[in-house]
């Protein structure tokens, strides 16, 4: 490949003096938050029991930052650390009943996109690990319809049979037992309830820990929103298609795409509204008296449509990796247009509808520019662009940002786009305060282990990563519910045959220039802060190489290329400018990097058939060499 070598001396820039800091302090945080929390093994200190659905979500996001952390630039560490803590988060919940071959036995895609951010980019950090690929597989299978022992989807109709599924299927009635960590949450949150017209029940809000409430409350759920289909469900394409990245078989990018067109085709169907609600017939509102709002997670309950929508963004994301096309994204792109058609001016700003219910659309709140920068930056189209800028004064993007969850990229958009200069130093500045604030409460913290809450952890981890995400990969940080780093380009240690920058060195891109879409061009700063240690790296176009260079502009040089991975040489305290132009989405994604790639063929340990009749097997084994008599 290409061999780039920067020339010019420097002193390191404010930037990259942060974000090497930032990166060394994480390299130690994670260190103290594990001895406050977790045993030698990994397993947390908590309870030694936990019932319901929920929970093993809340456990995953509490550590699932350190892969990612990893595959950035973290210390080698990390790759251990998370793969220690996914192993022990597994084995506990699977203890306390929750987990069935190592997968949520049954909840809703929401919480198991939480859940499995943190099995996506575990495959960032060590791709092809026997042991992920082969979870990968059977994952996904349970979704496709290819594992029976998973009832989850009706291939026929192309719905993923209930809003509660998982490792045992879809789950068509919901328990007393299922609900009962999330009821003081409902009781003592502002949700409204489900339905306005629940027997019995009067609104708007009611308290679920009264039993006799509760009862009539898990009565209509299980009537009406039990069953069927929801556009959360599309959170599932991120698993199928995280599938495809591993193995290359076709099964699944087929199964995204043609569940992403059930979805479409349903919309249509609904004058342009995604129904938030498919009967096990693949009727629209089914059980909801035709109805195309109520649904589980749908546009009134709980949160009104702001995952939904999330859904249909990601969704639409993953099928844009698969094929290219950026018409995949029209679905949630149509979505936030008929919103933003509803707008009102409500105390001198545009608002919109969140919620719709029997009175109509209601929950009018300024529009968010998140989802709109997730899809320009898989587009770059102006239109999309346009969606970010509809909140009005741009400058109120520039403080959009902060150190956790998915949100955070309006100032990003802005800084990309040649706005907000010092939005590198302001967000690293932000992710620094937040990982001493989250490293304060871990030494304050005297709550008795048995007495915590599942959440307890999640704020307190202090391995951040989304301003080194941001900065370093070009791009958002991935929808929080489940989506796929979608980064433009990715880093890896030449030397030390790992992902990530390599010690000493800072990265920066710092504008985005989409000239002739689907081609794209930005610009790059790299940075050798040590004055003693030469550096090299590789760099990789697309997180999963599904870009292709065509040409390399450095300091006065023109290289024409043709391929997913450029050489970067930096001497001691020398810096690069580099203007990296881009062929967006021509090469078939994958896991594959510039120092690990797929074996072909590669084959999955195979599970016993108990069905078969052990007579009927024969297993031969031919040994490399002659058994000798000892051996025998």
């Amino acid at each position: 490949m290409l061999t780039v070598t920067a020339t010019q001396k420097s002193v390191p820039p404010t930037w990259a003096l942060l974000q090497r800091h930032l990166i060394e302090v994480m390299n130690e945080a994670g260190h103290l938050f594990l001895d406050k929390y977790t045993r030698e093994d990994g397993t947390i200190v908590w309870r030694d029991h936990w019932p319901g659905m929920d929970g093993s979500d809340d456990a995953y996001e509490s550590f699932y930052t350190f892969p990612l952390f990893y595959a950035l630039g973290g210390a080698e560490d990390y790759r251990h650390l998370g793969r220690k803590q996914w192993e022990a988060v597994t084995w506990q919940f699977t203890e306390y009943g929750q987990l069935y071959r190592e997968f949520d036995a049954y909840y809703d895609w929401m919480h198991h996109g939480e859940s499995y951010l943190y099995f996506y980019f575990l495959a960032l950090a060590d791709p092809y690990t026997l042991r992920d690929y082969q979870r990968s597989v059977r994952f996904a299978n349970f979704y496709t319809g290819d594992d029976p022992e998973a009832d989850n989807y009706d291939s026929d109709l192309r719905l993923i049979k209930s809003p509660i599924n998982g490792s045992r299927g879809a789950q068509l009635q919901m328990t007393a037992e299922d609900w009962s960590t999330h009821r003081w949450v409902l009781g003592h949150h502002v949700f409204p309830l489900p339905y306005e017209d629940i027997p019995g029940v009067p609104g708007p809000a009611a308290d679920w820990e009264d039993d006799a409430v509760f009862e009539k409350i898990l009565t209509v759920l299980n009537q009406r929103m039990a069953r069927g289909d929801v556009p959360i469900n599309l959170f599932a394409t991120t698993l199928v298609t995280h599938a495809y990245l591993y193995t290359g078989q076709e099964k699944y990018k087929t199964w995204v795409l043609d569940y992403f067109d059930a979805w479409q085709e349903r919309t249509l169907a609904n004058n342009g509204i995604v129904p938030d609600n498919i009967g096990l017939s693949g009727q629209i509102g089914e059980y909801m008296d035709s109805k195309w709002w109520g649904g589980y997670y749908g546009w009134h309950w709980p949160h009104g449509g702001t995952v939904l929508l999330e859904a249909l963004t990601v969704a639409g994301q993953n099928a844009m990796l698969l094929t290219g096309d950026d018409r995949m994204l029209d679905l949630a792109r149509s979505q936030l247009d008929h919103l933003w058609d509803l707008r009102q001016k409500i105390g001198g700003e545009w608002q919109i509808p969140y919620r719709h219910n029997d009175s109509g659309w209601n929950d009018f709140r300024p529009m968010s520019p998140e989802l709109p920068v997730q899809l320009w930056c898989m587009s770059g189209a102006a239109s999309d662009a346009d969606r970010i800028l509809r909140v009005g004064d741009p400058d109120r993007l520039n403080h959009v940002f902060s150190a956790r969850g998915g949100e955070g990229n309006a100032g990003w958009f802005r800084f990309v786009n040649g706005n907000a200069p010092d939005y590198p130093e302001r967000i690293l500045q932000t992710s620094y305060n937040a990982v001493s604030q989250a490293l304060d409460e871990i030494r304050d913290d005297d709550v008795a282990p048995d007495k915590v809450y599942i959440q307890h952890w999640i704020s307190r981890n202090p391995v951040i990563c989304n301003a080194l995400l941001q900065l370093t990969t070009g791009t958002p940080n991935p929808v929080y519910h489940g989506g796929l780093v979608q980064s433009r380009l990715r880093y890896f240690d030449a030397d030390q045959k790992r992902p990530g920058l390599p010690p000493n060195v800072a990265a920066l891109i710092d504008q985005i220039e989409f000239e002739n879409p689907p081609q794209e061009s930005f610009r790059l700063q790299l940075v050798n802060l040590s004055p003693i240690h030469n550096q090299s790296l590789y760099l990789q176009t697309g997180a999963f190489g599904q870009h292709n260079l065509r040409r390399v502009e450095t300091e006065g040089d023109t290289h024409t290329i043709e391929g997913k991975w450029l050489r970067v040489s930096l001497p001691p305290t020398t810096s690069i400018e580099m203007r990296l132009t881009i062929d967006r989405f021509i090469n078939q994604p994958s896991y594959d990097t510039p120092i690990k790639s797929r074996t072909e063929g590669q084959s999955t340990i195979k599970v016993r058939n108990p069905d078969v009749d052990p007579g009927s097997i024969s297993f031969r084994w031919e040994p490399d060499h002659p058994i000798k008599e000892e051996e025998t």
